[in-house]
């Protein structure tokens, strides 16, 4: 009886030890095929601390059909649930869920970029990153003070002070971390700049000079010109001359600018009106670049007051109202 009774025990354990193996060979061979997805490629965000469950779900959330269980079982029984990473990640169509769990394992994160172009506004700049899907939106609906006292800077205005370029950044990232590089980008570029600067400038600070570079920066279609743009500005405030410059205009009608300057947005006051007021408006009106930070800090010496567009992007400059006015009536009023 009890040989019976060992047999049948033995019997059992092997028939569960092959139905285990059974089961285990079909799961791994199902770990080894392309997981579905819904798109060819599924950016996905694991949040720091998350178990192999919430990192599962938040796959399948991303649209990569992983079972979590199945996943779960996976990384405990590879040792790699300890070692999952945090980050963005990015799979592709083809890829199995076992080269899913080693891409976390070893944190093979993905990276996004956004650019931020010379001459935008920090309006633009901040439409870009709500736009974007590649970022955390934790920016939206804040004021520009706000937002300013967020990243620490001691400023009444944000315009200006993002430098323009192109970030590299996770998926998933905050646009607060953006504008923070960003910020930092533009203050230690105007601190190199103003360190270097001709010493015989009238811009007594470097945000007087974040300024002027902004206006050469809108003013300048053509490179070659930006040192020439920039010694107009500084021979009129040498003199006392309103810059009288078309962008600062523009900037201060805000939304009331329809594409085209008439006669009464040049009379139309506003603290940016470099026709009806002298000297500096009191912000920049963009985000210079370095190019525009280097014109203005080192501007071509001549004795132009004027310049107006040719409209190939370069310009034609003058040393006198008559001169200005044959240039304008010849590439402006095309007489």
């Amino acid at each position: 009886m009890k040989g019976l009774l060992r047999g049948f025990l033995w019997l059992l354990i092997l028939g569960l030890l092959a139905v285990a193996i059974a089961i285990g060979s079909a799961a791994w061979w199902g770990w080894k095929r392309p997981v579905p997805m819904k798109t060819p490629v599924v950016d996905y965000l694991i949040d720091a601390g998350s178990t192999p469950r919430q990192i599962a779900v938040a796959m399948r959330d991303a649209g990569i059909d992983v079972q979590p269980d199945a996943f779960i079982w996976l990384a405990r029984l590879s040792g790699r649930d300890k070692l999952l990473k945090a980050g963005a990640y990015e799979a592709r169509e083809g890829d199995t869920p076992w080269l899913l769990l080693e891409r976390m394992a070893n944190g093979d994160m993905t990276q996004t970029r956004l650019t931020f172009p010379e001459g935008w506004t920090f309006g633009q700049i901040r439409a870009a990153l709500d736009a974007s899907p590649q970022v955390r939106h934790d920016t939206r609906g804040m004021d520009d003070q706000a937002l300013l006292q967020r990243l620490g800077l001691e400023a009444d205005a944000p315009e200006g002070l993002f430098y323009p370029d192109t970030y590299v950044f996770a998926p998933g990232s905050s646009d607060l971390d953006v504008l923070r590089r960003a910020a930092q980008a533009g203050r230690q570029t105007l601190e190199r700049a103003w360190a270097e600067r001709d010493r015989d400038l009238p811009l007594e600070t470097p945000y007087q000079a974040l300024i002027l570079a902004s206006i050469v920066e809108k003013e300048t279609g053509h490179g070659a010109d930006r040192a020439r743009v920039a010694g107009v500005f500084i021979n009129r405030l040498k003199i006392g001359m309103p810059l009288q410059t078309d962008p600062t205009v523009i900037y201060g009608l805000g939304a009331d600018y329809q594409g085209r300057l008439r006669r009464k947005d040049l009379e139309r006051d506003t603290p940016w009106n470099t026709y009806t007021r002298a000297g500096l408006p009191p912000t920049p009106i963009a985000s210079p670049g370095k190019a525009a930070l280097d014109a203005t800090l080192h501007p071509e010496r001549h004795k132009y007051l004027y310049f107006v567009s040719r409209g190939d992007g370069t310009s034609e400059f003058s040393t006198d109202l008559s001169a200005h006015n044959r240039a304008v009536s010849k590439y402006i009023l095309k007489r």
